[in-house]
C-alpha cells in the first residue's frame, strides 16, 4: 500500500473514532452513505439508509411490546440478515441481544434462555418447530418466527427512543462453564467498539479498508467471530454479507460473485476450503486479508493456505470475554516458507495491556510461562448473574485471566503453550470436559469418566471420553457415545472412547487429565493442536 493510498483510508477511517455506539455508527452512515449496501442475506438486504430505518422500528417495536432496556432477547438460529437487523436494533434501544448456538441440544437451549431472562425469543428459519417447546419458556413474553419479526418488528411503525450509551450492554455470549453449564459474557457498546480510536493513532494497513471491500460473515453468530464480522461491517461502513452456515462452496460464491474481500475463519473450516475440489478453481483474487482464529493452526496448514489463496493472512486472538481480537499475527509476519513468528498469537492491539503471571499472581519476565493476562476497553462487563465467576475472571484493576498458559518474547510477541482450564477446541468450538463427563455419568456401565482433548487432523482437537467400568460390567464404547448424543450438541460428543481401571488423581483426589492426555500428545512442541 503506498502513502497516498494509506493516508486516505487513514482519513477515512478516522471520521468514525469518535463514535462508541450502535446508533452513532448507524445514524453516521446512513447520512454519509444511504444508498450504499450495508448488508446482505438470504433473507434481506439493506442500504445504510434502509438499516437506520428498520433499526429504528425494531428499536421503538421491542418497547411497545414490553421489553424494557436493559432486558435480554434471544435468537435461536443460523446467521441471517434478519438477526442482524434485530441485533442492531436492540441495541440502539440498549436491550441486549442473546444468541443461542443452533447446534446445542434443546435442553442447552433451554438453559440459556431461561438464564439470561429473554423476554422475546426469535427463531431463525428451519427452527419453527421450537415455537411449541423453547417458545413456552415461562419467562417469554413473545416468541417469533422470521416472517413475524419482520412483520412485527422490521416492519413495525417507527417510534421515538432513548439511544443505548457507551457503557450500556447490548449483547451477551455464552461461553461453556467448567462447572457445566454456560456463562453469558455482557458486551457493551464500548467493549465492541472502544480499541478502535486507540487503533487509529498510527494503524496498521491492514486495519484500514477500501470503500470496494466487502466483508463475508460465515462464522456462527452465537460466536463473536460470527456476530463480530457484523460489527466491523457496520463499523468499516461497508457491506456484510451474511452466510446462514459455513459451506465451502458458498464461500467460494461469496468471493467470486459478491464482492468479499475479507473474512474470518476458524483453522478447521479453513482445512475444508483449502481440500475442497473446487478450491483450486477459484479466483480469489479480490480477497485481501483472511482473518483465521478460535484455535492454534498447524504450521504446514498455514503454509499451504498462504500459497494457494494468494491473501494476506492475520491471526487473532482473543476470546469471548475480551469481545473477540486482542492480539494480532500481522501479514508482514506470515511467510510460505514458514517462519517462528507464525507458531505465536502475534502482538497486543493498541489499547491492550498483557503481562504473563505466576501461580502467585506476581508479574512474571520476559520468557517465562505463565497465565496470558490482559486488561483493555474490549474487558467484558462480566457474567451475567455470576459475581464469584466473575471475580474469579477478572479482578477490581480490569484484568482478565485467559485461562491460557503461555509467554512473551523479547519482541512482545505473545506464544500460547497450553490452556490452564483443561478446555478442548475441536474445529473452533469450545468443549469443556465437565459438561462432557456431566453427560456420560449416569450410563449403566460407567463408574467413572474424564473428558480429554487428543490430536485430531481436521478438527484441531477431539473429544476423547476415558472411562471406568461398574463392577461386572463391560463397557460399550458405540453405547457411551451414542448416549451422550441425546444429552448434548453433536460437537461435544466423545468421538472415541478409551477404558482404563482406575483414573489417576492427585493426593486431594482431582483427576490428572495432563497425565491421561500426555501420550496422544508425546513428541508435539505443545499440548495444544
Amino acid at each position: 500500500m503506498d502513502d497516498a493510498t494509506y493516508q486516505r483510508l487513514l482519513a477515512k477511517a478516522q471520521r468514525t473514532k469518535d463514535l462508541f455506539t450502535f446508533d452513532e455508527f448507524i445514524r453516521f452512515w446512513a447520512k454519509d452513505r444511504p444508498e450504499r449496501l450495508a448488508m446482505e442475506g438470504d433473507d434481506l438486504a439493506f442500504s445504510y439508509g434502509d438499516l437506520e430505518d428498520a433499526t429504528a422500528r425494531v428499536a421503538s417495536a421491542l418497547l411497545a411490546a414490553g421489553v424494557k432496556k436493559g432486558e435480554r432477547v434471544a435468537w435461536l438460529g443460523k446467521n441471517s440478515a434478519t438477526y442482524f437487523t434485530l441485533f442492531f436494533g436492540a441495541a440502539r434501544a440498549g436491550i441486549v441481544m442473546v444468541p443461542v448456538g443452533w447446534r446445542l441440544a434443546e435442553p442447552e437451549a433451554a438453559f440459556i434462555i431461561d438464564n439470561a431472562e429473554a423476554r422475546i425469543l426469535f427463531l431463525g428459519e428451519g427452527f419453527e418447530a421450537c415455537q411449541s417447546t423453547l417458545g413456552q419458556r415461562p419467562g417469554l413474553i413473545g416468541c417469533h418466527t422470521v416472517p413475524e419479526a419482520q412483520a412485527r418488528f422490521i416492519k413495525a411503525p417507527r417510534g421515538s427512543f432513548d439511544p443505548s450509551g457507551p457503557d450500556d450492554a447490548v449483547l451477551q455470549l455464552y461461553t461453556s462453564g467448567t462447572t457445566g453449564n454456560p456463562k453469558g459474557a455482557v458486551l457493551s457498546n464500548r467493549n465492541l467498539f472502544g480499541l478502535r480510536k486507540a487503533g487509529l493513532e498510527n494503524p496498521a494497513p491492514h486495519s484500514l479498508w477500501d470503500e470496494d471491500e466487502a466483508v463475508l460473515v460465515a462464522m456462527p453468530c452465537a460466536h463473536i467471530g460470527g456476530t463480530g464480522l457484523g460489527i466491523v461491517a457496520l463499523a468499516a461502513g461497508l457491506p456484510g454479507i451474511v452466510l446462514s452456515e459455513f459451506e465451502p462452496t458458498r464461500v467460494f460464491d461469496a468471493v467470486e460473485n459478491r464482492g468479499c474481500t475479507r473474512f474470518f475463519i476458524v483453522p478447521a473450516a479453513l482445512a475444508l476450503l483449502l481440500n475442497h475440489p473446487d478450491c483450486a478453481k477459484t479466483d480469489f483474487s479480490r480477497v485481501k486479508y483472511i482473518m483465521y482464529g478460535a484455535s492454534p493452526i498447524p504450521l504446514e496448514l498455514l503454509r499451504q493456505c498462504i500459497a494457494m489463496f494468494g491473501a494476506e493472512f492475520v491471526q487473532n486472538y482473543g476470546m469471548t470475554e475480551t469481545t473477540g481480537t486482542i492480539c494480532v499475527l500481522p501479514p508482514e509476519d506470515h511467510t510460505v516458507e514458514g517462519n517462528q513468528r507464525m507458531r505465536s498469537a502475534g502482538k497486543p492491539l493498541p489499547g491492550v495491556e498483557i503481562v504473563i503471571r505466576g501461580r502467585d499472581g506476581t508479574i512474571l519476565p520476559q520468557g517465562e510461562i505463565g497465565e496470558i493476562c490482559t486488561r483493555s476497553s474490549s474487558n467484558m462487563l462480566g457474567y451475567w448473574k455470576l459475581p464469584e465467576a466473575t471475580a474469579s475472571t477478572m479482578d477490581a484493576d480490569g484484568w482478565i485471566a485467559t485461562g491460557d498458559v503461555g509467554y512473551l518474547d523479547e519482541d512482545g510477541y505473545v506464544y500460547m503453550y497450553d490452556r490452564a482450564k483443561d478446555m478442548i477446541i475441536t474445529g473452533g468450538e469450545n468443549v469443556y470436559p465437565a459438561e462432557v463427563e456431566s453427560a456420560i455419568y449416569g450410563h449403566p456401565q460407567v463408574l467413572e469418566v474424564a473428558v480429554i482433548g487428543v490430536p485430531d487432523e481436521k478438527w484441531g482437537e477431539a473429544v476423547k471420553a476415558v472411562c471406568v467400568p461398574r463392577p461386572g460390567e463391560t463397557i460399550d464404547a458405540d453405547s457411551i457415545i451414542a448416549w451422550t448424543r441425546e444429552r448434548i450438541a453433536g460437537f461435544k460428543v466423545p468421538k472415541s472412547v478409551d477404558v482404563i481401571d482406575m483414573l489417576p488423581r492427585n493426593p486431594s483426589g482431582k483427576i490428572l487429565r495432563r497425565q491421561l492426555r500426555e501420550p496422544y500428545w508425546e513428541g508435539r512442541e505443545r499440548q495444544v493442536n
